[in-house]
């Protein structure tokens, strides 16, 4: 037998083994419970990079130690297989199709997932791209449409010239594509949404639901929904005979509204410099503002630029004309396009105010200042607390008494209405692109747009296409997908040419898992409900607001459809950080990067494994280190060489562990394993500490050697050395599958040590004989004694003053307290 870990034979024999003897296959005992553990899906980009061999290797530690813990477990796997660089690299190389590069991806990286031990139930795999998918897909496109959940309209949209196409607000980082860097353009064009602000209210509140989430996530969520409570305000426009309608969160402070804001994009704004001196001036001064970025516009940093468009608005409080101004900080995609504008209470209308002299009226006075404001002569806007001042019959009230008694007044005049706003905006799904489920819906001049039937999905994307991105779906060139006819008339129509955003595919694929075959129906209520929501789900921090939003309002979506009971997808999420090398994130432009391959070719899979565990707690980033690799490597050698080594010795053991007849260095190493047992449980099982788990097990194995190092044979305890073998295979079982495997198969067990029964502590072996005090004299340590665990506290005194270094402090000094801490120290305070 070798002496050394021999992985690829051992990979090889196992791999096989569980994929004849379907060892993954999702459970269905109905007297087990059920849990339900998924990682994010990957896109198929040909290769496994270390990030993903953490995430899945965290996922698949849960899914065995469930399995053995007397769970039916479903973990799948599947493919977000849509998307951008599948069509790039078709532009690339010119003679692969999209399709073509993405199933060959597809096959080389599930190998690569195989190889790692990885315990999907690969008959539940889902592919995107697929029609069997894509057309669900695009039936709950058809479901919204007919709910009046998807809508069309023209809209000005954020553009990426290099990506060519329409990205979601969600979807511009800092003014730039999310995915490619480059900053993003607006455009006005015709696009399809998804009304996720129907649900904002709902996606706010049901945070409360989402008790396994990092707090950090939930607040990310909640500031990018955005809810404030105001007002909606009219203000006339006697120059249109028209109303401004505008949101304010501070109606309380409408007296003090000397001048009004629009959006230089706002539809108002040509109609009241149409034909004035102003027209022009105010024309130059809208392409100059297009050309700021939207970060740029609304940085407090960022120089407030306005121009006065020569009109005025009424305020409705007190009927004084003011200013209409536009300027850049004012965005048309947020609230209504227009402010009120009240400079002595808003740092920003305040600076706007001094640069264009426009009046400055306090309203809201400090409770601690006895001289009253004068907007005049101030040098900063107030947004403090305190009472009402030039606001007539409110004056005195504070700025809450003064928020409900003003709306409520003037709710009931008739220029405010009460409600609640959000900053979230609608989910732009429309994408100029080919690789993407194309959109099902056609257009009639008679029947307008019309939904495709279920009976006619999917709409298949053609395979004959010229891919090259002109700003256009490329399938607006293709005549035979194009030209169709109506289904409700039958008369001519075209077919929308742009396909939809992939974050719609990977909003729902969480369900599909649980019913994957189905042909009749995306799932069935009763299958979806066996196992949602997801027990545990696993992905990186950069998906916070994109897709766990997104699958949060289609989850929503399908509760109100009656196809499952619940409104939330994921119990607990769990977001892991990134795997660093030289202390920055791997990529090939750095020349960073580490291959997962090299590593499983040089030690293994349960190495990688084991390391990718063990270097750093599942949620922070960890660094990459080849000495810690090595290290990952001999310990599992060791392991490997205790079993092995020991092999006679445990499988002639005597039959059964008798601990009260243990010595005491048998006492120790029995408490070590049960310790172990309930470090490693509460660790993989309630915290996911995985790096204090593996730390409990090598803390066991050194614990074992030390035991059999320091006897002969003939004085070790064959039965604990028994015990403990198994139990140090067992826990170590999640984290290293394969060393595990082989070794239990050792030890004569006819059973898979995956399907075998995780191993319980027992308390009363916890317990310790003795224990160690810690003596102090005035705070600093100078001893420690080892005396009988259930010694009292005068037993532990009377031999602390008995110890001869003790003696010394004690002739030199007077005794003036004893501090005794239970079990830990006793602390003697000498004078």
């Amino acid at each position: 037998m070798q002496d050394y870990y021999p992985f690829q034979e051992v990979e090889e024999k196992w791999l096989k083994n569980w994929e004849d003897s379907n060892l993954h296959k999702t459970g269905d005992d109905p007297e087990k419970e059920n849990y339900y553990v998924l990682e994010m899906f990957p896109y198929p980009s040909g290769n496994l990079h270390m990030g993903h061999v953490r995430v899945y290797s965290i996922g698949d530690v849960i899914a065995r130690y469930k399995r053995m813990k007397g769970y039916n477990v479903l973990h799948p796997m599947g493919w977000d297989a849509f998307g951008l660089p599948a069509e790039n690299a078709a532009i690339k190389h010119g003679n692969i199709h999209p399709k073509e590069w993405t199933w060959e991806n597809i096959a080389h990286m599930k190998e690569q997932m195989k190889a790692m031990g990885l315990s999907y139930d690969w008959d539940r795999e889902v592919t995107t791209a697929a029609k069997d998918y894509y057309k669900w897909t695009q039936w709950f496109f058809t479901q919204m449409f007919n709910d009046d959940l998807a809508y069309r309209k023209e809209s000005t949209v954020n553009w990426c010239p290099s990506c060519e196409t329409v990205l979601a607000n969600e979807q511009v980082v800092n003014d730039a594509c999310e995915r490619c860097g480059t900053e993003v353009d607006h455009r006005d064009l015709e696009q399809w949404f998804l009304k996720i602000t129907d649900y904002a209210e709902r996606l706010l509140d049901d945070h409360e639901l989402l008790e396994g989430w990092p707090e950090k996530v939930k607040t990310m969520q909640k500031n990018w929904i955005g809810r404030s409570e105001g007002c909606r305000v009219n203000f006339e426009l006697p120059k249109l005979d028209k109303e401004l309608e505008v949101f304010t969160t501070r109606p309380d402070t409408l007296f003090g509204a000397t001048y009004m804001v629009l959006a230089p994009e706002h539809p108002y704004v040509s109609e009241l410099t149409a034909g004035t001196e102003k027209e022009e001036e105010v024309e130059a001064f809208i392409k100059k503002v297009k050309k700021q970025k939207e970060q740029e516009r609304t940085s407090a940093e960022t120089e407030k630029l306005g121009i006065f468009t020569g009109a005025y608005a009424e305020n409705p409080v007190n009927g004084e004309k003011i200013p209409v101004y536009i300027a850049n900080y004012v965005l048309m995609g947020y609230g209504t396009g227009a402010i009120m504008a009240v400079p002595a209470h808003d740092q920003r209308d305040f600076d706007f105010a001094r640069k264009y002299d426009i009046e400055i009226t306090a309203v809201i006075q400090p409770e601690d200042q006895e001289e009253e404001l004068v907007g005049s002569e101030m040098e900063a806007a107030y947004a403090g607390e305190g009472y009402l001042i030039n606001s007539g019959k409110y004056n005195g009230l504070n700025v809450e008494e003064a928020f409900d008694k003003m709306a409520e007044d003037f709710s009931e005049a008739g220029f405010v209405k009460v409600e609640t706003n959000y900053r979230l905006r609608d989910w732009l799904i429309s994408r100029q692109r080919y690789w993407g489920a194309p959109i099902p819906i056609v257009y009639c001049d008679d029947c307008g747009a019309v939904a495709v039937p279920e009976k006619d999905l999917p709409v298949e994307l053609p395979h004959d296409v010229e891919f090259s991105p002109t700003g256009e779906s490329p399938l607006k060139k293709v005549d035979s997908f194009v030209n169709t006819t109506c289904p409700e008339c039958g008369g001519p129509a075209k077919r929308e040419t742009d396909t939809m955003d992939t974050f719609v595919d990977s909003s729902w694929y969480f369900m599909r898992y649980a019913d994957s075959k189905n042909e009749e129906t995306p799932f069935t209520k009763d299958s979806l409900d066996q196992w949602f929501p997801v027990d545990q789900y696993i992905g990186g921090i950069e998906h916070a607001i994109l897709h766990l939003l997104y699958a949060r309002f289609f989850t929503k979506v399908v509760h109100d459809m009656d196809m499952t009971d619940y409104v939330e997808p994921f119990t607990n999420w769990l977001a892991q950080g990134m795997v660093l090398k030289d202390g920055a994130k791997m990529s090939k432009s750095k020349g960073n990067v580490v291959d997962p391959k090299d590593i499983l070719d040089e030690y293994g899979a349960d190495t990688a494994r084991l390391f990718i565990l063990f270097a750093s707690p599942p949620e922070k980033d960890l660094e990459w280190s080849d000495k810690g690799v090595e290290g990952a490597d001999r310990f599992l050698n060791r392991v490997w060489r205790f079993v092995t080594e020991n092999l006679e010795l445990i499988n002639n053991a005597e039959t059964e562990l008798k601990a009260d007849t243990l010595d005491k260095d048998g006492k120790t190493l029995y408490r070590t394993m049960h310790a172990s047992i309930k470090k490693v449980s509460e660790d993989v099982g309630k915290r996911l500490n995985f790096n204090t788990a593996i730390s409990a097990i090598m803390e066991l194995t050194n614990e074992v050697y030390s035991y059999l190092n320091d006897r002969s044979v003939e004085d070790t305890n064959t039965a604990l050395i028994k015990e403990v073998a198994e139990k140090i295979i067992l826990l170590l079982a999640p984290f290293a599958p394969f060393i595990t495997e082989e070794l239990w198969d050792y030890l004569g067990h006819a059973e898979n040590v995956h399907s075998a029964q995780w191993p319980e502590y027992k308390e009363e072996a916890l317990k310790k004989d003795e224990i160690t005090i810690v003596i102090q004299v005035n705070g600093k340590v100078r001893d420690k004694i080892n005396i009988a665990a259930d010694a009292s506290e005068a037993e532990v005194k009377e031999q602390v003053m008995e110890e001869e270094k003790i003696q010394s402090y004690l002739e030199d000094g007077n005794l003036i307290k004893t501090i005794y801490i239970p079990k830990k120290l006793v602390n003697l305070v000498i004078q």
